[in-house]
C-alpha cells in the first residue's frame, strides 16, 4: 500500500477503477488540497447492514486503500431510543467479513457530545441558535412546503443569555421530552427546507448504549455529522444522493463552527436491487411482525442473511465493483446480484454429492457386500483442490427427477432400458421398475457394467446423460432449506400497493427427506460448497453432526449471464 508520505506533489495513486468520485479524489492530491485520503463508513447502530451498505464500505474502504490512505468506522450513535449494543457488534463483525479493518481508527459521535454542546453554546452566543418551544408537529406546521416559506417561530428572538440559560437547564434534565429543542437560527424562507432553523438538540431520557444516563439532551444526525468528520480530519465524506440536500447545511455548520478541519461531501447513487426493499424501518417490521426468522434470515437481504444464506464475501465485493459509482440513482437487478456470487463460488466451492427428492437404484449384479471407494474430483474448475473418496455399493440413491417412465422427446436421463453414466463410478442401464399399491415408483432395478469403472468406456461408445448419486447405506439424512426472492414482484409496493402485499409465501421451502454424502458432515458453518447438479449450499447455523442443516444459496442457472448475451440491460 503507498504511503501519503511518499507521494508526488503532481501524481497520484492509481486506483484499482476509475469513477467520478476517484477522479475527485486523484484531482486533490495533484492539487495538495489534501496530502493524505481518509474516508469514513459511518453507520446508525439501529439496526443490521444490508447489501446496500456492502456498496458504501466497499467505497469507503476501498478508496481509502486505492490513494494509500484510511478508513474510519464510526457510529453516528445519536438516538439512544433506537440503538442497541447487538447493533453494534453485528456491523462490526459484517465489516470484517466483508474483509475490510479499521484498525485502531474506531469512533462514535458520542465520543464527542461534549465538543459538540460546546459547540453548539458557541451558536448561541454568536446568534445562530436558540431554544425553541414549539411541538415537533408545530415545528413541522412553521417549517412549510416547498412552495411556501416557512413561519418564524415566536421564540425565534429570545436573547443569547436566555438561550445559553435554557439550554444548561436541558442538559441538567430539567424539562421532559419534546419539550424543547435547540434549533440553528438561518433562514425560514430558503428554498431548501433543510436551512429553515433545523433542529440541532432534543431533549430524549434515555439511556445511551455508551453514555448510560450522561446525557438527556443528543445531538440531531444533521449536526453531529459533518462535525464528527471535521474532528477526525475526514477528507472526503461520501454519501448517499438522499443526503444531497443537506450538504449546504453540512457546509453551513463546518463554515460557522471553530472546527479543526475542513471536510467536504460528495453524494453517489445508492444501491437498488429488484425484488429486494433496503430500508431499515421496512427490514425491522420483517422481523418484529414475524414475516422472517429475524435479522439473518436467509431471504433478508441484510449482510447477516446473506452469510448465513452462503453468499461468499468477495461475491460481494465484485458485485459492488461491477454496480459502480454513479451520480443519478437506478434499480439493479438481482439476477446481477446472483451472478456475481455464482462467479465466485464456480472458482471455490468445493463439489459435493447430495440428493434432495430420493428414488432408490438397486444394481443387481453389484456384489451385496462390495463397497467401493470412487474418486471424484472436488472442483473440476481447479484442480489443486484434488479428489476425494466416495463410497459405491449395491443399493443407492438419484434424483426421483433423473428417471421418467415414458421419457419425453428431449430427456435423456434414466428411463426403462436406457444406459446412463453415475458421475466417476460406471455405466448403468434401467432393467425394472418397481411401483407401490398406489403406481407410485418406488425403486429401480438396474444393471452395471464393470468395465466402464471411473465413468468411462473402454469401447468409446456414449451415454447422453450423467447422473449424480449416493450410497444408500452411507448417505447421511438432511433438512434442506430452499429460498427464493422474499418479494415476488420486482418493485415491492410499486403501483400504490403495500409492499407487504407482495410478499412471496413461497420464499421459503424445507425438504426433511433429503440425503448428502458422508464428507458433508465435515463442511463447515460459513462453507459453501456445490452440490452437483444442483446449486450452491451451505450449513445453515442450525446445523449439528446430529441434525444435518442445509441452506440452498442459489441454482446453478445464471439468468443475468443469459440476459448479458442476449443483449439486455443489467439496470432498470
Amino acid at each position: 500500500m503507498l504511503s501519503s508520505a511518499t507521494m508526488k506533489p503532481d501524481s497520484a495513486p492509481t486506483p484499482e477503477r476509475s469513477d467520478f468520485l476517484r477522479e475527485i479524489v486523484a484531482a486533490d492530491l495533484v492539487a495538495g488540497r489534501h496530502d493524505s485520503v481518509v474516508t469514513r463508513f459511518p453507520p446508525e447502530p439501529n439496526g443490521y447492514l444490508h447489501i446496500g451498505h456492502a456498496k458504501s464500505i466497499c467505497l469507503n474502504f476501498g478508496i481509502a486503500a486505492e490513494f494509500g490512505g484510511r478508513c474510519h468506522l464510526r457510529f453516528d450513535d445519536t438516538n439512544p431510543c433506537k440503538e442497541e449494543q447487538e447493533y453494534i457488534d453485528s456491523i462490526q463483525t459484517d465489516v470484517r467479513w466483508l474483509g475490510f479493518d479499521w484498525a485502531e481508527h474506531l469512533y462514535y459521535a458520542s465520543d464527542y457530545f461534549e465538543q459538540l454542546y460546546e459547540w453548539a453554546v458557541h451558536l448561541i452566543k454568536n446568534g445562530k441558535a436558540y431554544v425553541d418551544d414549539l411541538s415537533a408537529d408545530d415545528i413541522r406546521t412553521h417549517r412549510g412546503t416547498l412552495t411556501e416559506p416557512g413561519i418564524e417561530s415566536p421564540w425565534r428572538e429570545r436573547t443569547a443569555d436566555e438561550n445559553l440559560d435554557l439550554f444548561a437547564r436541558m442538559r441538567a434534565g430539567e424539562f421532559p421530552n419534546g419539550s424543547r429543542v435547540l434549533r440553528a437560527k438561518i433562514d425560514m424562507t430558503s428554498g431548501n427546507i433543510n436551512f429553515r432553523d433545523p433542529v440541532m438538540y432534543r431533549i430524549l431520557h434515555a439511556e445511551h448504549p455508551r453514555t448510560g444516563s450522561t446525557w438527556c439532551i443528543y445531538p440531531s444526525y444533521d449536526f453531529a455529522h459533518g462535525q464528527s468528520d471535521a474532528i477526525e480530519g475526514i477528507t472526503h465524506s461520501i454519501c448517499t444522493l438522499e443526503f444531497q440536500d443537506h450538504r449546504p447545511l453540512y457546509d453551513w455548520f463546518i463554515e460557522n463552527l471553530p472546527v479543526p478541519s475542513t471536510p467536504h461531501q460528495y453524494e453517489f447513487a445508492r444501491l437498488n436491487i429488484t425484488h429486494t426493499v433496503l430500508s431499515k424501518r421496512v427490514l425491522l417490521r420483517l422481523v418484529n411482525e414475524g414475516h422472517v426468522h429475524g435479522w439473518d434470515d436467509p431471504r433478508m437481504p441484510t449482510l447477516s442473511g446473506i452469510r448465513r444464506r452462503g453468499f461468499p464475501a468477495d461475491g460481494i465485493r465484485d458485485f459492488a465493483a461491477m454496480v459502480g459509482v454513479a451520480r443519478a440513482d437506478s434499480v439493479v437487478e438481482i439476477e446481477m446480484l446472483e451472478h456475481a456470487v455464482r462467479d465466485a463460488l464456480n472458482r471455490t466451492a468445493l463439489r459435493r454429492f447430495g440428493v434432495l427428492n430420493p428414488l432408490k437404484v438397486v444394481i443387481d449384479n453389484f456384489p451385496e457386500d462390495r463397497v467401493e471407494q470412487v474418486e471424484v474430483p472436488n472442483n473440476p474448475e481447479d484442480e489443486s483442490a484434488g479428489t476425494r473418496a466416495v463410497p459405491f455399493a449395491r443399493e443407492l440413491w438419484i434424483e426421483r427427477d433423473d428417471f421418467m417412465e415414458e421419457p419425453a422427446a428431449k430427456f435423456f436421463r434414466l428411463a426403462p432400458g436406457r444406459e446412463v453414466r453415475l458421475r466417476s463410478a460406471y455405466f448403468v442401464t434401467c432393467t425394472d421398475v418397481v411401483k407401490d399399491d398406489r403406481g407410485e415408483v418406488i425403486e429401480l432395478r438396474c444393471t452395471y457394467d464393470p468395465d466402464t469403472r471411473g465413468g468411462s468406456s473402454p469401447d468409446g461408445r456414449k451415454v447422453k446423460a450423467t447422473l449424480h448419486w449416493l450410497s444408500a447405506g452411507h448417505a447421511l439424512p438432511a433438512e434442506i432449506r430452499l429460498y427464493d426472492h422474499l418479494f415476488a414482484s420486482a418493485h415491492p409496493g410499486s403501483g400504490g400497493r403495500d409492499l407487504f402485499d407482495d410478499l412471496d409465501p413461497a420464499s421459503e421451502t424445507i425438504l426433511t427427506g433429503a440425503f448428502v454424502e458422508p464428507s458433508a458432515a465435515d463442511i463447515e458453518i460459513g462453507q459453501t460448497v456445490q452440490f452437483e447438479r444442483l446449486g450452491y449450499f451451505c450449513p445453515d447455523s442450525d446445523s449439528s453432526p446430529a441434525a444435518l442443516v442445509f441452506n440452498r444459496t442459489l441454482t446453478l442457472k445464471d439468468t443475468w449471464a443469459k440476459l448479458q448475451a442476449q443483449g439486455r440491460h443489467d439496470s432498470l
